[in-house]
This record gives C-alpha cells, sequence and structure tokens, in this order.
C-alpha cells in the first residue's frame, strides 16, 4: 500500500530504535517429545515519522529478536505526522483487533497500551489518545495500529487528490 505521503522507506542513513512487543515460546510436539521455540514481535523507528514492525521465530531469544529486527527493517513505512501528534483521528482493524487513534493537544503524552504504545512511540507520536478493542493479540494489535496509521492524510495529500489549493481544503 502506497500513497504520497505515507511511502515505504530504505532503512540506510536512519538511526533506528528497537522496541520488543512481544516474546512468546511455543512448543513443537514431535515423535521426539517437545522441541521449544521463540517468536518475536519488534518495532523499529527512528522517533520522527519513520516505523516499522517483524515477526522473528528462533530456538532462542536473542536469535528470535535479530530476525524480527531485520524483518522489521524492510517493512518501514513514513507516515505523515502533524507536530507532535497526529493529523486526524482514525480508525484500524486486522483479524479481532480494532485500534482507535486521536490527536492530542500538546503536553497530553501517548495514552496507549502495550503494542500501541511500541508502535506510536517508536514513529515519533508525543501526544495521542488511543483505544485499543476487542482482541488483544500483539500480531493484530501490532497490524492494526499500521493500519490505521496508513490511512491517516495530511492537508497537502488531501489537495492534491482534490486538485484544489490548500486554502481551498480548509475554507471549503
Amino acid at each position: 500500500m502506497k500513497n504520497n505521503k505515507n511511502e515505504f522507506v530504505k532503512p540506510s542513513g536512519l538511526d533506528l530504535k528497537d522496541r520488543l512487543v512481544s516474546i512468546q515460546r511455543v512448543t513443537k510436539v514431535t515423535k521426539g517429545g517437545r522441541a521449544f521455540g521463540f517468536t518475536a514481535i519488534v518495532v523499529v523507528g527512528d522517533e520522527k515519522g519513520v516505523v516499522g514492525h517483524g515477526l522473528g521465530k528462533s530456538k532462542d531469544v536473542a536469535t528470535s529478536i535479530a530476525k524480527a529486527v531485520e524483518d522489521a527493517k524492510k517493512n518501514l513505512v513514513r507516515i505523515a505526522l502533524h507536530k507532535t501528534t497526529l493529523p486526524h483521528e482514525q480508525k484500524g482493524k486486522h483479524g479481532g483487533a480494532k485500534v482507535f487513534i486521536k490527536p492530542a493537544s500538546q503536553g497530553t503524552g501517548v495514552i496507549a497500551g502495550g503494542a500501541v504504545r511500541a508502535v506510536l512511540e517508536s514513529l515519533g507520536v508525543q501526544d495521542v489518545l488511543s483505544k485499543s478493542q476487542g482482541s488483544s493479540n500483539p500480531h493484530n494489535v501490532v497490524k492494526a495500529t499500521f493500519d490505521a496509521l496508513l490511512r491517516l492524510r495530511n492537508a497537502n495529500t488531501i489537495a492534491q487528490e482534490r486538485g484544489v489549493s490548500l486554502e481551498k481544503v480548509f475554507n471549503g
């Protein structure tokens, strides 16, 4: 999914910080007993409008996190921000998870929990209100948050899509 402002980004030259959203131990039952492994969900971002998420699986924790970080660097997107918050409120959905994000006045902080907080902080949003409903599965919550973020549009994008001036967007 690619539009004018929310575009895919190459990781070279970016100062990316990674945040571990979730790590889970998984079990595969085989003829010889149980084989244990780990899955990790990681969000990376430069805290200036670029963010990505990734999933890594391995037999040990450190390798699964490293794989998740590499996967996240392949899925980076640039999101249009408005100062320290979002341009407008938006809903996102993935699987059974629903996320609602809403811009907040300066000084509010990041009012979000768990996976939504990790994504928004990695993005660089400092003032936002959010609500997560439905499934609390971190995989789906992260993807629902990205769905909401990728639907965001700023005034310049709307003006270009309509083929009108920026003043006409605000004054009608």
